[in-house]
């Protein structure tokens, strides 16, 4: 899988670029389901990552890309359910999370947040 850019509002990976977040899922990209996700969003004044959504489970390392300053908020329940599965969570801008994608892409899937 080859991140070749990624700005504000897109990233291309493999020579598509997308214009949304997206999930990587053994090595599949596909586009962020975040509507489960949206009744928690005056909680958090952003939509955040719950564990209503679709989480890309079947890995040994899970990587949260939180935007491009960060501001994706990760609910707890996703941060126990990690731990609960023995899964190895990181959550980073998404330009670490891409810098640590292109190093250790190995049973590791992703969640990557394109915008704030």
């Amino acid at each position: 899988m080859r991140f070749e850019e990624f700005s504000f509002g897109s990233i291309r990976i493999d020579g598509v670029i997308y214009e949304h977040d997206v999930v990587i899922d053994r090595g599949e990209v596909q586009k962020r389901k975040k509507k489960a996700s949206k009744q928690f969003r005056e909680t958090f004044g952003h939509t955040p990552l719950s564990g209503e959504e679709n989480i890309p489970w079947k890995c040994r390392r899970l990587v949260i890309g939180t935007g491009v300053n960060g501001a994706l908020p990760v609910m707890d329940e996703v941060k126990l359910e990690a731990e609960r599965r023995k899964i190895e969570l990181l959550i980073l801008p998404t330009a670490q999370a891409i810098e640590l994608l292109k190093k250790k892409p190995e049973e590791t899937n992703a969640v990557l947040h394109v915008t704030c």
